[in-house]
């Protein structure tokens, strides 16, 4: 419902390659527009893990757009959906946070913040704005800034939590203050949904939790001990989705609802609150164990996952639109199948450097007439 680069900016499901602290062995790209300064240093070379999982996170949540209208047909649709949104955004909103260790809101930073997260998110909900009102035939529905639309939510969180990424940094427990924070919102009902607050709030433990990361926290999860762990741990996880399928809502996991809102009591918000971040944090951790760290094929794609997530909202939501879940055998497990793997075939494509390339204005414009030069950028023009 939470990147989480053209490095690590994307994520979208994925971070932006703005503000990125170096990953092991390694030093990621700058996103957006290089400042003079970066543009005269040698290209850095990308890490091949971080833009792997990025990839397969991103798949995962296309495939979790493509079964949520399955959900009420099949239960093994609606366990694997479930399960797979207990980690996709946390995995995505960690990584975001890991690769902005280094933001420091200085002018530079800031400008790229604006380019990189700001503009795109405006551009996106005035656009999902229009394509709802020309395909979902609601031609009244309102331009509105303050209520993102589907998955523009993601934009404005990341936009917010950069900016706060100093405070994490001086304070003393930041992984227990911002775990308050998600309970104390949790219970807040009347949070209301400008800016989708609810949201920002309740997924920040994990941004701050990739604050907080360092690079021997992610060879430790790839150890091999760990990769044969997340297997009956993987399998544990689906056999209690499959359980709790029919009995929970799933709505707690997309964290934009106070308890009261779901019909709860209040004080099950803060329980909730605790316990989807230990079960998020330990399925990440398995996901994490499995992402190749090597190059693969699909590894250059892990620099469009913003891309990917941005475009393929306009499909996912036509699909509800123009009723492409009309037909029965699309509810049969052969076609369940067949929207899995064409989800997962639609997403790759829209991650690619063809895509990138015809849509950078609008995910990374430069921009350069809206920002003053400081001296330094002028000396060295001269």
């Amino acid at each position: 419902m939470n990147d989480i680069a053209r490095s690590a900016n994307r994520a979208v499901a994925a971070p932006e390659r703005q503000a990125q602290p170096p990953p092991p062995h390694t030093k990621p790209p700058t996103s957006g527009t290089a400042a003079p300064a970066e543009a005269a240093k040698p290209v850095r070379q990308r890490d091949a893990f971080f833009d792997n999982a990025k990839y397969l996170a991103i798949v995962l949540v296309a495939m979790g757009h493509a079964w949520e209208p399955l959900r009420d047909d099949s239960r093994a649709a609606a366990a694997l959906y479930i399960a797979v949104y207990t980690f996709h955004m946390p995995a995505f909103i960690v990584i975001s946070g890991y690769f902005s260790r280094s933001f420091d809101a200085s002018p530079d930073r800031i400008r790229r913040l604006v380019t990189g997260i700001a503009v795109p998110y405006v551009l996106f909900e005035v656009a999902y704005t229009f394509f709802k009102r020309w395909a979902g035939d609601d031609p009244t529905y309102p331009v509105s800034l303050l209520d993102p639309w589907y998955l523009t939510w993601f934009l404005v969180a990341l936009f917010v939590w950069r900016l706060t990424t100093p405070l994490w940094k001086v304070v003393r427990w930041p992984l227990p203050l911002s775990l308050a924070i998600a309970a104390l919102a949790s219970i807040s009902p009347d949070i209301g949904d400008d800016l989708d607050l609810q949201r920002v709030l309740q997924f920040l433990p994990f941004f701050v939790l990739g604050l907080l990361l360092k690079p021997e926290h992610f060879q430790l999860v790839r150890r091999r001990e760990v990769r044969l762990l997340s297997v009956p741990v993987f399998a544990g996880a689906l056999a209690i989705a499959y359980w709790a399928a029919p009995r929970m809502n799933a709505a707690w996991f997309y964290r934009r609802d106070s308890a009261q809102e779901l019909a709860a009591p209040g004080w099950t918000g803060a329980v909730m609150t605790l316990a989807l971040f230990g079960c998020s944090v330990i399925l990440v951790a398995c996901f994490l164990a499995w992402v190749p760290r090597r190059k693969m094929w699909f590894t250059v794609l892990g620099a469009g996952t913003l891309y990917g997530y941005l475009l393929h909202g306009f499909l996912a939501q036509g699909s509800r639109f123009w009723d492409w879940y009309g037909p029965d055998w699309i509810h049969q497990p052969l076609g369940e199948i067949t929207v899995t793997l064409v989800a997962a075939a639609v997403i790759t494509a829209l991650c690619t450097p063809p895509v990138q390339r015809i849509f950078r204005f609008a995910m990374e414009p430069k921009m350069e007439w809206a920002f003053k030069q400081d001296a330094a950028d002028i000396a060295r023009a001269r």
